[in-house]
């Protein structure tokens, strides 16, 4: 029922799917940038529908998991993450381990992740995803949304090399080029 809401409105709103990822990935991290709506993650979940990704997933904190949020956030994707200490005095759970776990223990996944963090303008982006897709030997999928031409799809495809910087530059260049719904929220890197 979610992705045929999410499909209605995508159509509805006139966009179109240009760029798939390679038929041969089951697994990858999925960037969504620039982030800077909630139609963001409609619109991004309509276009996975429609180009046929393995199921997209996106972290959430363990507390929204419960009931009754559950039955909303577990079909529509949402893997729940422990950022709480276990006992006082341990460290919190690291938050890249839980990720790069559960993609070793899925067959077909595409983990979604907005590394801005927020849908305000950053002056950086966090880099767990890069780290996740490292530690975890799979692909980091440029997925976008531009506004200005309503098209999204997955404008390229990035192989983690070890060189962060490098590969952050591949990853900013592409994304320097697609026009978020709100400009102003977004700062070019």
């Amino acid at each position: 029922m979610f992705t045929f809401f999410c499909r209605l409105c995508f159509k509805l709103q006139g966009w179109k799917i240009v760029g798939a990822p390679p038929a041969d990935i089951s697994r990858s991290v999925m960037i969504g940038a620039p982030h800077t709506s909630n139609w963001d993650f409609i619109f991004t979940m309509a276009a996975a529908d429609i180009l046929n990704v393995p199921p997209p997933r996106f972290t959430i904190k363990q507390e929204w998991m419960r009931f009754p949020f559950n039955l909303l956030l577990g079909p529509m994707g949402a893997i729940p993450i422990n950022r709480s200490a276990r006992n006082d005095g341990e460290k919190r759970p690291n938050m890249v381990g839980q990720m790069v776990e559960y993609i070793e223990n899925s067959d077909e996944i595409t983990v979604l992740v907005t590394p801005e963090a927020t849908r305000a303008a950053v002056t950086r982006w966090r880099t767990g995803f890069y780290q996740v897709a490292l530690q975890a030997n799979v692909p980091i999928l440029l997925g976008y949304l531009d506004y200005k031409k309503r098209e999204a799809g997955v404008g390229g495809v990035i192989y983690p090399s070890g060189n962060i910087e490098e590969d952050l530059r591949k990853i900013w260049d592409f994304y320097n080029t697609v026009t978020p719904k709100f400009p102003e929220c977004y700062t070019k890197m």
